[in-house]
């Protein structure tokens, strides 16, 4: 079948050719009925844009890659979907990769990426200095935005939450709640939002007096099986934090699944958070108090830093943004409003 020409798009709707390249790029003054007339003559035809051509015309491809550490985590893929439509809204498309938590699998996304002529990148990187010299290296060639979690000694822009303010909000609810000693359960220290959050639960149980045991620091991955196990270990132990803080949703659903199966009461012997509010938090039994990430915002911001980014790109750069928004603590049933 014979591919239907710009050409053929003016006859129809009785237009010049420029103007129909006007209209479909979205460039140039062109009165709305004349946008009307041109696009349904397109829509008639059939005619469809040559994005090969189109690239190689503007040095623009309109495409933006992304890189996250796992799509099987309901925050990344939550996250996933908000830069989606952000990028949406300014006329361009995602191209998504999986890095599967493993540094070098993530090099060779970003890579592959670059190969594809993407406009830009946004990354969460998968490890905290690992990832370091695959992200300055792509930062090298193209606008790379990081966001949640970032490594350190890059000259590349960052937006996320501040997870230390986070941290202080859920160490002051639990402490109205009564709790007084606390463990903690989280990934290994390999990633920057491991790190953050407990750092900010060490910082605010010593502000608070909140007695933190050696071995009630449990890290292993953010995945419910782990959480499970963490809690099965402190209940194995025989005696209980009052409370259970844990880095993320994923590892709070499997602590409160494993004290249900122990006969332990959440919040009544135990008060358990999570982090994200992905959407299982509130279906769990109890509901999970948790931070809540901005998603939205997040990936506006993160769209908006990378079209900076590209605006600059061949010009001297100020210094990198490092954008920690404010969290949000959601209470539920899994911790007590007030001793």
């Amino acid at each position: 079948m014979q591919r239907v020409t710009i050409a053929q798009v003016a006859e129809r709707a009785g237009v010049s050719t420029a103007t129909v390249s006007r209209v479909l790029s979205g460039r140039g003054p062109v009165s709305a009925g004349v946008q009307r007339k041109v696009r349904k003559a397109a829509d008639d035809l059939g005619y469809q844009v040559n994005s090969i051509a189109r690239a190689l015309r503007n040095s623009r491809t309109d495409t933006v890659g992304m890189v996250v550490p796992s799509i099987s985590n309901p925050f990344f893929t939550s996250l996933v979907e908000s830069v989606e439509h952000a990028l949406g809204r300014e006329g361009k498309e995602l191209l998504l990769c999986d890095a599967r938590s493993d540094p070098e699998v993530e090099a060779r996304r970003l890579a592959t990426l670059v190969a594809r002529n993407v406009d830009g990148i946004i990354v969460s990187p998968s490890h905290g200095t690992l990832s370091g010299a695959a992200v300055q290296r792509t930062a090298g060639r193209l606008p790379l935005v990081q966001l949640d979690r970032f490594v350190g000694g890059t000259s590349t822009d960052w937006v996320g939450v501040d997870d230390v303010a986070a941290m202080r909000q859920v160490m002051d609810h639990l402490h109205a709640g009564g709790a007084r000693s606390a463990a903690f359960a989280g990934s290994l220290l390999t990633n920057s939002s491991t790190e953050q959050r407990f750092a900010g639960f060490r910082r605010r149980c010593e502000d608070l007096g909140i007695a933190v045991d050696p071995d009630r620091i449990l890290l292993g991955d953010y995945s419910v099986k782990w959480g499970e196990t963490a809690a099965g270990r402190l209940i194995a132990a025989g005696d209980l934090p009052d409370a259970i803080v844990c880095a993320d949703d994923l590892i709070a659903l499997g602590v409160t699944r494993a004290c249900r199966a122990h006969g332990v009461d959440v919040p009544g012997r135990v008060q358990v958070t999570g982090y994200d509010n992905i959407e299982f938090s509130r279906l769990s039994e109890p509901a999970l108090t948790t931070v809540d990430q901005p998603r939205e915002r997040i990936a506006a911001e993160a769209v908006r830093l990378l079209a900076a980014a590209a605006g600059e790109a061949g010009g001297d750069r100020g210094p990198s943004a490092h954008i920690a928004l404010v969290p949000t603590l959601v209470v539920r049933e899994s911790t007590r409003a007030r001793a």
